[in-house]
């Protein structure tokens, strides 16, 4: 029977995080060097959720050690690996490698050191709420949902809570202390969902600045006018 949120959740739940690290990425890690995905990979957990690495570490060594067979699979009993552009007898001794790697990286304390997200993953596992807001308020269908950008950001800060526009504003100052060129701002905010351009005349940073200072500004609140005897 397929596996419940919960049971795929305690088996795969850190081993399908370090498969999709992998979207649009090359599987490209050797006995010596881990690639670009499972780089950012370490990169970011490290930062964020440091606990996570073994848990990554067992799962993948776990299901490499007992891969499931096409039935299995077929009846959704397993996590079906992606396809990661590797041949089918490659993949285990592959899964075995990313789990050495993160174990000696636990063991070593070698964490990457601080950079730029370097693929859409870390973009998006960096930087979540941004994702959240360019995503879905800057599709491609943002001129026909909204009459231009500020329209797009007033609903956004409106219809969202408190609490995670304060994380959007603490989002936008940290992108934006990267310090990256202007065409490296039009890659991030690309990669992390944006489908149209800034409005004239303003370039992607220069947006990003605008859009942090109008959410960050106190919402006005009206309540009922005192009156006075004249």
């Amino acid at each position: 029977m397929p596996l419940s949120p919960l049971e795929h959740d305690r088996r795969y739940g850190e081993l399908d995080q370090v498969m999709r690290a992998y979207a649009g990425q090359p599987a490209d890690d050797t006995a010596d060097k881990p690639g670009a995905a499972l780089t950012a990979y370490l990169r970011q957990t490290w930062r964020s959720r440091p606990w996570a690495l073994a848990i990554a570490e067992r799962q993948l060594r776990e299901y490499a050690d007992n891969p499931p067979g096409r039935l299995r699979l077929r009846l959704g009993e397993f996590y079906p690996i992606p396809d990661v552009g590797l041949p089918e007898g490659e993949i285990q001794q592959w899964l075995y490698c990313l789990a050495d790697h993160i174990k000696h990286s636990i063991e070593e304390g070698e964490v990457p050191p601080t950079a730029t997200p370097a693929t859409r993953w870390e973009w998006h596992a960096r930087f979540p709420e941004l994702g959240q807001f360019l995503g879905g308020w800057f599709s491609q269908d943002m001129p026909d949902e909204f009459d231009d950008h500020d329209a797009a950001v007033d609903d956004y800060r409106s219809s969202t809570d408190l609490q995670l526009t304060a994380r959007l504003v603490g989002e936008l100052h940290e992108l934006l202390a990267l310090d990256l060129d202007e065409s490296d701002y039009a890659l991030a905010v690309a990669e992390l969902g944006m489908e149209v351009d800034p409005p004239t005349p303003y370039s992607p940073g220069g947006w990003l600045a605008l859009v942090a200072d109008r959410i960050s500004a106190p919402r006005a609140e009206y309540g009922p006018r005192e009156t006075g005897d004249a």
